[in-house]
Formats: structure tokens, C-alpha cells, sequence
């Protein structure tokens, strides 16, 4: 049964599922930068108020921009206060088809997923769209109950988005779902070379990125 993140990854790119599936990795726990990125989201209130434990925090804005954004994030939001002390942290929750930890579980039953990385200017990430309507059909399916609505957060950046559990992202989540299931061997390169630039899979994927081309020409670095 795939993971959570293993769908989301089939979603960006197949062909580096492909190869991670080969590399025999592991779920490992997240690098301390990450765990300290996602920490923050578990001191909304804290950082709202204190201005030392910002001053410390690894947020993206400056203190003053971070605790603006923050605070129009809770004004905005109905779920703020069940963001901020929710039912559960770190549940593992196995659907009928695909598995993974969700960060926060909700009341409703809803879940958020904390990323580390930055937002879109609005709404969130393909994949990571995919990854939240994978969370949320796999909490339906252990709870016996409709899933409808989940949250992004990327807490470096104060900013938490709502995602609702639709029919198209249901179909972009099956169409992900399908891919990783059914991959048997290396599928076709991507031609958003951008996607490849930061993969760990670039030289095994022989994909030549626009810097490597610029290494190879002459002129050229190296």
C-alpha cells in the first residue's frame, strides 16, 4: 500500500518515485531543520505573543511581517482555535488505500499537514494537494466518516490554507494514486526540468538540467 508522501511524489514526478521505490527508501524522520520549522506550528500563540520566542523562531519574514500574517491567519480562520490545540499530533492512520502520519488531527473529522518548505502565492502545492486528499480519504476510512475539508500549514511563513476535499481534487488524487500503484519501470522524463534541478535522483535519472548544460558548454563552469 503506497504512503502518503509516496502518491504526492507520483503526483510531481513518477519517474523519481520510480527511483526513490529503488533506492529502498525509508520513512526516516524529518532533518533537524525541518522538525524545527514544523515545531512552530505547535506555538501559533507563543509566537504571537512573545516577542523573544519570534525573535528565535526560524520564520521566513521579519518578526513584525511573520506576527502580521499570523495574525490575519487567525482572523481569518474558523479552525484557528483547533489548529492550535488539536484532538491529536503525529497519528498514523491507515486507509483503505494508501497510508501515512497526519500532524494535527481535528474535530469534524478534519487533519492538517505541516510543511517546512514555502507556499504558493495562493492555495497550495499540486502534490501536496494530492498528499492532504490522501490524509483525508484514509481518516474517512478509519473513522467511517465524510473527511471534507483539511489544512496546509507552512508555519515558517505564518500562513495556513484551506483545502476543500473536492471532486477534482479527488480525481487528481486517484490519478496519483494510480500512478504509484502501477509503476514497474522508469516512466517517461518530465519535460518542467525545473522539477529535476533539486531532485536526488538527477544523475541516476540522466535528466541534464539547464545548469549542468551550462557546466558542459563552452565557455562554460568546470
Amino acid at each position: 500500500m503506497p504512503t502518503f508522501r509516496e502518491v504526492a511524489v507520483a503526483a510531481y514526478c513518477p519517474r523519481k518515485l520510480y527511483y526513490r521505490r529503488r533506492a529502498c527508501e525509508e520513512e526516516l524522520g524529518p532533518p533537524p531543520r525541518v522538525r524545527r520549522i514544523r515545531e512552530l506550528a505547535d506555538r501559533y500563540p507563543a509566537l504571537l505573543a512573545d516577542d523573544a520566542a519570534l525573535a528565535r523562531a526560524p520564520v521566513e519574514p521579519t518578526p513584525t511581517q511573520y506576527r502580521s500574517r499570523l495574525g490575519a491567519t487567525k482572523a481569518r480562520l474558523d479552525a484557528w482555535a483547533a489548529l492550535c490545540d488539536p484532538v491529536d499530533r503525529d497519528v498514523l492512520v491507515d486507509g483503505e488505500e494508501a497510508r501515512g502520519r497526519i500532524h494535527k488531527l481535528l474535530p469534524g473529522p478534519s487533519l492538517s499537514l505541516v510543511f517546512a518548505g514555502d507556499p504558493p502565492d495562493n492555495g497550495v502545492w499540486h502534490p501536496q494537494t494530492v498528499r492532504l486528499v490522501a490524509a483525508a480519504r484514509a481518516l474517512a476510512d478509519e473513522r467511517d466518516a465524510p473527511v471534507e475539508r483539511v489544512y496546509a500549514e507552512y508555519p515558517a511563513h505564518g500562513a495556513i490554507r484551506r483545502v476543500d476535499v473536492d471532486r477534482r481534487r479527488r480525481g487528481a488524487y486517484r490519478e496519483a494514486l494510480h500512478t504509484a500503484r502501477t509503476i514497474d519501470g522508469p516512466p517517461a522524463r518530465t519535460r518542467q526540468r525545473t522539477k529535476c534541478q533539486p531532485c536526488e535522483f538527477t544523475d541516476r535519472c540522466g535528466v541534464r538540467t539547464t545548469s549542468l548544460l551550462s557546466r558542459l558548454a563552452p565557455g562554460g563552469e568546470g
